[in-house]
């Protein structure tokens, strides 16, 4: 009997190689995320997409078992923090607590905005609110994580507790470290989000597709986050693969700026065309600032010139890809002063502050808006700067 013992504890009921209890858990860590990204966060946190009762039951078991986080706490802290997004009372902002905070600290951070219960009465509508739900998943929380615990030592052995442990932190190293981090504070961005939200990563594989966390805050609701040809979003792919079994129905997917020929007036039709694709518009206004800075940085050390003023550019190009009124006074100041001996720069500058007032402004007419619009597309094609003068060409190309 000692030496069955021994035999079990040494190497579980699979007696599993290796490779075996490695590839088992990343097969069991990539279920959790794919879990998370589909049924959470797309389904219940946003609606992008229905799911078939049996497929969000087996979601929820899994999420008790390797996670033990109830829905109704999780989609209503995710729905704060797009309604709060970049603010004091955003539950886990690099911008407003630190990044390491946020890396470090951000299963933690989740877990006391969790216990708020104006959080959760607030936010966490439309959740599933049946027996097990209310007995099992939202009350035995911490059963459902040993239970898996007990598996996985059955299975494995003594290794299965390194499993385990595994299996416990890759939800908040992945999702509350590096998304609600790193993807508030580095990698690349399509469009101009009203947030520092990036796409950490263009190809969305090791955390189902949230690595695409500039595309999800611009169109929240859409069921894909992929936008680009270029980009991949994993957690669609199983989506695609439960559409066709049935499993699935998408709601919402991400709108695509569409030109047609450029139209000589800005009538009420290509107004709202315009304000439907401003993210896009302002991002492509971003990358031409970014462009003109980096053609600035190149003569200036051309030149010669000093290393403050090299600094300060960088900083610029940086800072450009948000708009100016999310940044704070020392951004917005680091930016103008890098744009001092730049006439065309300044230009770009201002007119992107004055563009930007045709859909913030919402107490001026349609009327109003419409001339704003027209206006600011005849000053862009004769201020004499190539990249206004192609600006104001989009602008009136929208479809």
């Amino acid at each position: 009997m000692l030496e069955v013992l021994q035999d079990w504890a040494a190497h579980g009921l699979l007696h599993a190689g290796p490779w075996t209890i490695v590839l088992y858990t990343l097969l069991a860590c990539h279920l959790t995320i794919i879990a998370v990204t589909v049924f959470l966060h797309r389904s219940q946190a946003h609606r992008a997409l229905d799911l078939h009762p049996a497929l969000m039951h087996v979601f929820r078991l899994w999420l008790w078992l390797s996670t033990g986080m109830s829905t109704r706490q999780w989609v209503a802290v995710h729905r704060k923090h797009h309604a709060r997004c970049e603010t004091a009372e955003d539950p886990h902002s690099p911008v407003v607590l630190g990044l390491r905070s946020v890396l470090l600290r951000g299963a933690e951070l989740y877990r006391a905005e969790a216990a708020n219960e104006q959080t959760l009465q607030r936010y966490g509508h439309g959740t599933p609110d049946d027996w097990l739900e209310r007995r099992v998943y939202a009350r035995l929380t911490w059963h459902g994580v040993g239970l898996m615990l007990i598996v996985d030592l059955l299975l494995f052995g003594a290794i299965g507790a390194t499993v385990w442990a595994v299996q416990m932190l890759w939800i908040p190293i992945w999702a509350a470290g590096v998304v609600n981090g790193l993807g508030h504070w580095w990698g690349y961005r399509n469009f101009a989000s009203r947030d520092a939200s990036h796409n950490v990563s263009p190809w969305g594989l090791i955390i189902g597709g949230e690595e695409l966390h500039n595309n999800h805050h611009t169109f929240p609701t859409s069921a894909k986050l992929s936008v680009k040809w270029w980009e991949f979003d994993i957690g669609w792919g199983y989506i695609r693969l439960f559409s066709w079994l049935g499993l699935a129905q998408v709601r919402k997917l991400p709108p695509k700026a569409r030109l047609g020929e450029a139209r000589a007036q800005v009538d009420p039709a290509l107004l709202q065309s315009v304000i439907a694709n401003r993210y896009d518009l302002m991002a492509r206004y971003a990358r031409e600032l970014r462009r003109m800075l980096r053609e600035e940085l190149r003569r200036v050390r051309a030149a010669g010139g000093a290393r403050s003023r090299v600094l300060e550019l960088r900083a610029a190009r940086r800072l450009v890809s948000h708009e100016p009124d999310m940044l704070d006074a020392p951004s917005l100041a680091a930016i103008h002063a890098a744009a001092q001996g730049s006439p065309a720069l300044q230009t770009l500058l201002r007119m992107r502050e004055e563009l930007s007032q045709v859909w913030q402004h919402s107490s001026a007419s349609a009327e109003q808006l419409r001339q704003r619009l027209q206006d600011w597309c005849l000053r862009a094609e004769h201020s004499g700067i190539a990249a206004l003068q192609a600006l104001s060409l989009r602008v009136r190309s929208y479809a």
